[in-house]
């Protein structure tokens, strides 16, 4: 399945993509929570609910707005440096460990719904990246474990302060978690709909202009070890994200290095995971 929502911002339906067809399912009542993400009953209603009705689905029209494919999740917990390449162009430094650092809901953000520059913003920049949708709570699980844990796969982008994350001391967070700093789809897939979550082409264009093209072949750390080593430190529940790093092509990487500005234009997807536009918007308090 590929789920997606869609609607005016705060009263999104629920939606399901058939051979690339966007039906309206919200009739069926079903919400993509997290209560939907770790119910297999609503699961199995859900594709019920659509078999029994294909005839008589909706067509959601390309004029509607679609906004994040989940409702906000619990927490969104991220991997950085998971890509030699993008280790290399950063000058920063691999630890012997995966690293790990968080974003704050408010960044949560729907995958046209554009990305604010903060406020005293210098070094404003992208990552593209593949997430995990996970769909059954996951504690101390074990790599063998960890792909029954997962509901499915998402397209973020890991939008970062630079001069936040890596000039102004403490953690990574404060770079990472501002205001709209974590969009979230435009849809999610199923595992079953990904046959090699490790062989997915990862790219991005700013303003036209092709800055990233990776794949997940090149992951440092695969999906499964994510899973098993953050399982140590937290529980992941039903709707939780996890997102796994990005190959390299960031601005911070360039030469000269390229920073967003109001105006900009991203556009950025993953193999499977479809594809999104983003404008680049000034700061604003409210």
């Amino acid at each position: 399945m590929k789920l997606f929502r869609f609607g005016p911002k705060g009263q999104e339906k629920s939606g399901i993509i058939i051979d690339d067809v966007k039906y309206d399912v919200s009739a069926s009542g079903i919400v993509y929570d997290e209560n939907f993400f770790g119910n297999q009953e609503l699961i199995d209603a859900l594709t019920n609910y659509v078999e029994e009705n294909k005839t008589r689905l909706s067509i959601v029209s390309d004029e509607e707005r679609i906004g994040a494919p989940l409702v906000k999740p619990g927490k969104i917990v991220c991997v950085g440096l998971n890509f030699d390449d993008h280790v290399k162009e950063t000058g920063l430094e691999q630890q012997a460990e995966p690293i790990m650092f968080m974003k704050a809901n408010q960044s949560f953000n729907g995958p046209q719904d554009g990305i604010m520059q903060p406020n005293g913003s210098t070094k404003m920049d992208w990552e593209t990246e593949l997430a995990i949708v996970i769909g059954k709570k996951a504690n101390n699980v074990t790599e063998e474990e960890a792909l029954d844990h997962v509901f499915g796969y998402v397209l973020v982008n890991d939008i970062s302060e630079r001069a936040f994350q890596t000039e102004r001391g403490g953690t990574w967070d404060k770079g990472k978690g501002c205001d709209t700093f974590a969009p979230v789809g435009p849809f999610i897939a199923t595992k079953e709909e990904i046959k090699d979550v490790n062989n997915l082409n990862v790219w991005l264009k700013l303003n036209g202009e092709l800055m990233q093209n990776g794949t997940t072949a090149d992951f440092i750390y695969k999906v499964p070890k994510l899973i098993s080593y953050l399982s140590q430190f937290m529980s992941f529940l039903p709707g939780d994200i996890i997102s796994t790093g990005s190959p390299a092509g960031s601005g911070m990487g360039k030469t000269p290095q390229r920073w967003l500005q109001p105006g900009d234009v991203i556009e950025y997807g993953i193999e499977g995971l479809g594809s999104t536009t983003q404008e680049i918007l000034a700061f604003r308090k409210d």
